[in-house]
């Protein structure tokens, strides 16, 4: 590709600092793009500081400039895209009571229509809430949570409309269909309805954009009185409500990412005071849920390093009196449970493949749900009624569109409720899944999903896209996706490296990828590439990679260690200044995420394994691949400096000639654009980019 007739890239400033800490003096040429005023910005975007404006301005326009020749082809690719999405579709609805409720959208539409009906009565239906309609005129809308109260009465939802997860919280009279008055302002999106449907029970952000307080509000009364029901101390635990399957309970969840502490209120008495489960201990987590006399509780206290269920007398639910209800197996994980009034389900995963597991309540008796293909992901979707022999989940391969099923726990027969329609056509039979085991550094098996069309050959020939994460336990299902068969039909192998930091084999696959065993992250994703190309699904120097947020980081230090092992870079809002950031006590997530990385502030040994595999600190002089970046101005999480100060450096310092793209959405955060049209595009604009460095343009 020749990239001598493209346009000059931006240069951005430098405005040299320096930072020394235990000793270690780093320097920031770029700190500048950090605008001091970003609690405000993420308010109000319109208060970014000037030249900083310009700067992202102008790489968006240099980007905009490289991918011209592809705007061709990023309209065919959002077709595609586009193509495979059913535009009427609808999710399977779930019934509470005379009601059941789901979501649907209209063709053409971006947001989705919440709406409830009489069971099996179509002509029932009624809108709670129209997404499209509330979005018009709107740069960015995005719909956070949303209920109804138990009489059905009501229909809340919260909402955010600058994608800096600041939410505002609303309420409708559906007899009526008029809005209360009551909106609440700054939440951080969850909220949970009381017993007695008058009060509702929500989390605020302080200034440092973390969910720190609980409040109590009851309808009819002015937000300012609303009652403060739970403050937490500490910076480093987030809050958040829930309420238990059996509705008895409200649940007041305090943690970190290792520790975590719940408070119980009556839902029927929301005025009441709340009750510790149990106070915190240092890296044990438990979570709570309820059936009869007894707390159910999921939790790695006494050394259940992948968990065990417990259950403990609601009157003492302290510690002491907790009793195994399914023990600890090492090696098998329980990823999470579902109780009913006769059942209790969960949803377990070894050796990298989940299972659902269904336990009778008053007999003990159990069975799993089995499936077939060698590799698959699980979910279960949680229900309105307690009271209920069915049980609703969904199974999806790499080669298998979504089903979701309704099993019937005592009959243990499935019904299938809805299949994902692929409207321009899907056939599993034409593509071909795989699990391979690539050999990491120390000897270590790191899983590989793999994906390709059946007439792709295996000979070392194909371009292949390798996607990670490896961070806070999150494992990468090997699950459905449509945007990925544009790439598979154009002869690309896809295949997603399960490498430390996830769970996919157990909570200690996590903490060998976390804290100072980090680096292993890093190195199994590159043994799954030289895996994959020893394997002839490619070659070296033939691969993409592709990661988002801390998956972001995963590719930026991949590409500062074997640089000669990729053509090119995806990189996703990505966590790319991590020294800087977690030496940052009043950014959003810095101190809840210290258990995760370390605290460099306190620790030298923290400062110095962080600083090892920053990816940020580590850009050298040398060739890279070709890399895209993205970013989202209004983002709490990845704030857009991190990508734009990674860019910047890169720019400065490679040697190469190969692309290097930063692409900021100055009107959305995290997640990029809200509407599910608007997401394709950014994802046609990134698969352009990998198709024209691979020459397929």
């Amino acid at each position: 590709m020749d990239t001598k007739t493209l346009p000059a890239p931006p240069a951005a400033k430098r405005e040299p600092v320096s930072h020394t800490l235990h000793g270690r003096t780093r320097h920031d040429d770029y700190a500048w793009l950090k605008d001091e005023n970003w609690q405000q910005v993420m308010r109000d975007p319109t208060l970014l500081r000037a030249d900083i404006r310009e700067y992202l301005e102008a790489e968006n326009a240099y980007t905009k400039a490289v991918l011209e020749d592809t705007e061709a082809l990023q309209e065919v690719l959002f077709k595609e895209f586009r193509g495979r999405i059913k535009e009427d579709d609808s999710s399977v609805p779930a019934k509470d009571g005379d009601w059941e409720y789901y979501d649907r959208y209209r063709e053409g539409g971006q947001h989705p229509v919440v709406c409830r009906r009489r069971p099996g009565d179509e002509a029932s239906e009624q809108i709670l809430l129209d997404g499209d309609k509330e979005a018009e005129g709107r740069s960015y809308f995005h719909i956070g949570d949303g209920g109804h109260s138990n009489d059905h009465a009501m229909y809340a939802w919260t909402v955010d409309l600058t994608g800096s997860e600041f939410f505002s919280l609303h309420v409708k009279d559906l007899a009526t269909g008029e809005l209360l008055p009551d909106v609440i302002e700054h939440c951080s999106g969850g909220f949970e309805w009381a017993g007695d449907d008058r009060h509702i029970f929500y989390t605020v952000l302080d200034d440092n954009h973390r969910p720190c307080k609980v409040y109590r509000h009851r309808l009819g009364t002015p937000t300012a009185a609303d009652v403060l029901v739970y403050e937490e101390p500490d910076p480093g635990f987030f809050t958040g409500v829930g309420l238990t399957e059996s509705r008895r309970f409200l649940a007041i969840d305090s943690h970190d990412h290792v520790t975590s502490e719940v408070r119980l209120i009556e839902a029927a008495a929301p005025e009441s005071t709340p009750f510790m489960v149990a106070p915190r201990d240092r890296c044990v987590e438990y979570d709570v849920s309820h059936h009869g006399d007894r707390l159910i509780i999921l939790t790695n206290a006494d050394g259940a390093e992948d968990f065990k269920l417990v259950t403990a007398p609601v009157a003492t639910p302290g510690r002491e009196h907790w009793t195994d209800l399914v023990p600890h197996r090492p090696g098998v994980l329980i990823v999470g449970f579902q109780v009913f009034q006769d059942w209790l389900v969960r949803l377990e995963r070894e050796n990298a493949l989940p299972r659902i597991v269904v336990r009778n309540l008053a007999t003990g008796e159990e069975h799993a749900i089995a499936f077939d293909e060698e590799a698959y992901a699980l979910g279960m979707g949680g229900g309105y009624e307690f009271d209920t022999d069915t049980l609703r989940f969904s199974y999806s391969s790499m080669t298998t569109p979504t089903e979701v099923f309704d099993y019937d726990m005592r009959t243990r027969e499935r019904t299938l409720r809805k299949v994902q329609e692929v409207p321009s056509g899907h056939d599993p039979a034409h593509y071909v899944t795989r699990r391979l085991m690539a050999t990491s550094h120390d000897g270590e098996q790191v899983p590989v999903s793999v994906l390709h069309h059946v007439d792709t050959p295996v000979d070392g020939s194909a371009p292949l896209l390798l996607y990670g994460y490896g961070s806070y336990g999150h494992a990468m299902p090997a699950s459905f996706g449509t945007v990925r068969l544009s790439l598979v039909d154009r002869g690309f192998v896809y295949a997603i490296a399960h490498v430390r930091g996830g769970m996919e084999r157990g909570y200690r696959w996590y903490t060998d990828g976390k804290l100072g065993n980090k680096p292993n992250t890093f190195r199994d994703f590159i043994a799954a590439a030289e895996h994959l190309a020893k394997a002839g699904f490619t070659t070296a120097g033939n691969i993409a990679i592709q990661g988002g947020s801390a998956g972001g980081m995963l590719v930026g230090a991949a590409v500062n260690l074997r640089p000669e092992l990729f053509r090119a870079a995806l990189a996703e809002v990505p966590f790319v200044d991590v020294l800087d950031t977690m030496c940052d006590d009043t950014l959003p997530l810095t101190p809840p995420e210290w258990p995760e990385w370390g605290n460099p502030i306190e620790d030298s040994v923290a400062y110095d394994t962080i600083a090892s595999y920053s990816p940020y600190d580590n850009v050298r002089a040398k060739h890279y691949p070709h890399i895209i970046v993205t970013a989202g101005l209004t983002d709490p999480r990845v704030t857009y400096w991190e990508p734009a100060k990674w860019v910047a450096k890169l720019r400065a310092l490679k040697t190469d000639s190969n692309l290097l793209l930063l692409h900021t959405n100055m009107d959305a955060g995290h997640a990029g654009a809200a509407g599910r049209f608007d997401r394709l595009k950014e994802t046609a604009m990134v698969y352009a980019f990998v198709l024209k460095v691979f020459g397929k343009v």
